[in-house]
């Protein structure tokens, strides 16, 4: 057993005792689902870097990276934008104080809206959580010089995850995110001199690299490709789930507002020096990623096996480790809490006790876990599963939700439509692409669209104009109706 083995090991084991003992803390539906609301603001920084920085940066954006240079900036710059969007609201969003984004879209539009918008969510994060697993088989594949398959790693990274997640809820997540994070901002920045440096600096970069790795579009997916990416991140990070839930946890909403400001810093260096690592790793390997020798989605992971002196290497591994944990455990526990709270609670069982909750919640986060796996195992490329799981959630509930926070003359027909419409464009040209291989573009490419038509574009202009559209054909709500969300002064 290899050195970097046993240290990652000995890392894993130390985050299992520190979650059970935090267990113990979980009694009540505050606990599982947002930690009692008694998150600090420096916790929640860390959480909140932790929750977005996942195996979307470490394995899909390294891909984008390797295979595009210096415009895979675009993928994460439409998170940068959307953090910020974000901070006018994180206060507002406290104060509401619930459980999930279905308690504001019932709120607005009505308990289909809760319902409609969950079954979008749940689709969208078991893609994500699928893929954390996914990139978990990648970390112990390089780790071991192949002695653990991806495939076996895959089973061991979604055990892992599917166990943290079940045995503490929001309680774990929260507080493994602290040292996770940690390690994460300690690992990328100590790392990216260094893989700098080993590659041969800037020089060496232009000399091997092909062109297009320069370009503010590369040719390798183009503009409209990228611009894609930049909408569909944006678009995640403004309406996802796992943010809210985080501000929920807050102690106050000031905590919550503050965290957005460390949280928007913390996310721009990370992801900007990740991207920096795996360019200048590609230009290590980049005989090897053409003959495919190297997978692109495990070019950070190389860097940190073949790149940097170990104990470097050790943490940028930790760090991987920790964001497909982080992140899987983050993406679990939210649609559970959406079948329990929208669904189980709201239409089954109404007056379900605390200890019932907690305990029906953790089946449910094995039952995702386990659909999750599955999916895992027929995954080909990360980036665009990640873009996937980003669309359907950013068309099907994001412009909804924001228009349920800010815009008073949204309308229940309004609102619904565009949950509905946004998710049915989005699995609809998805499908489409594999029952009619033939319309996709550029054919026999993992990058290709329906038509050359990023999902995106279709998505969000059905969602958003059903929305505004159906609003101004139907009465405006009420000031009762919109009084919990704008409340008169």
């Amino acid at each position: 057993m290899n050195l970097y083995l046993i240290l990652i090991i000995i890392y894993i084991l130390i985050l299992t005792g520190f979650n059970i003992y935090r267990s113990r803390r979980v009694k009540t539906q505050d606990d599982m689902m947002v930690a009692g609301r008694s998150i600090s603001m420096k916790v929640m920084v860390f959480t909140l870097i932790c929750t977005w920085i996942g195996s979307g940066t470490f394995i899909a954006g390294a891909e984008y990276a390797a295979k595009a240079g210096w415009s895979a900036l675009w993928f994460p710059a439409g998170a940068w934008v959307g953090i910020i969007i974000i901070y006018f609201l994180a206060g507002k969003i406290r104060t509401f104080g619930q459980y999930t984004i279905g308690d504001i879209l019932e709120v607005r539009y009505g308990k289909f809206a809760r319902v409609f918008g969950a079954i979008a969510l749940i689709i969208s994060f078991i893609v994500i959580v699928s893929y954390q697993f996914k990139a978990g088989g990648y970390i112990l594949n390089v780790i071991t010089d192949n002695s653990i398959s991806e495939a076996q790693g895959t089973i061991i990274a979604a055990f892992l995850v599917i166990f943290f997640t079940a045995l503490a809820g929001m309680v774990a997540v929260a507080y493994t995110d602290l040292p996770n994070g940690i390690i994460i901002l300690l690992a990328c920045f100590t790392a990216t001199p260094l893989v700098y440096a080993a590659a041969g600096g800037w020089e060496q970069a232009v000399a091997v690299l092909p062109a297009g790795h320069f370009k503010a579009f590369s040719p390798e997916f183009g503009a409209l490709k990228a611009i894609g990416y930049f909408l569909s991140c944006m678009l995640l990070l403004m309406g996802v789930q796992t943010m809210y839930q985080k501000f929920y946890s807050a102690k106050t909403p000031k905590d919550a507002t503050l965290a957005v400001i460390w949280w928007t810093i913390g996310t721009i260096l990370v992801e900007t020096v990740v991207i920096v690592i795996a360019v200048f790793a590609a230009t290590q390997f980049w005989t090897q990623i053409q003959d495919g020798t190297i997978d692109p989605a495990s070019i950070v992971l190389q860097a940190a096996r073949h790149m940097v002196p170990l104990p470097v290497g050790v943490l940028l591994l930790a760090a991987a480790c920790a964001v497909v944990l982080s992140t899987g455990m983050n993406y679990l526990l939210s649609p559970s809490t959406n079948i329990m709270r929208d669904i189980y609670q709201k239409f089954i069982n109404p007056k379900a006790t605390q200890a019932k909750m907690v305990a029906l919640q953790k089946v449910v986060i094995v039952i995702f876990g386990v659909i999750a796996f599955f999916l895992a195992t027929r995954l080909v490329s990360v980036l665009e599963m990640g873009y996937f799981a980003y669309t359907i959630y950013g068309t099907a509930i994001t412009p909804a939700l924001i228009a349920a926070l800010t815009w008073k003359r949204a309308t229940k027909a309004g609102g619904l439509t565009s949950i509905i419409s946004g998710a049915v464009v989005t699995l609809g040209l998805k499908i489409a692409g594999y029952v009619w291989p033939s319309i996709m573009v550029p054919y026999g490419s993992p990058n290709a669209d329906p038509w050359g038509i990023p999902l995106i574009y279709p998505a969000i202009i059905v969602s958003v104009g059903t929305l505004i559209i159906v609003s101004y054909l139907t009465p405006a709500p009420s000031k009762e109706e919109i009084k919990e969300l704008f409340p008169e002064k």
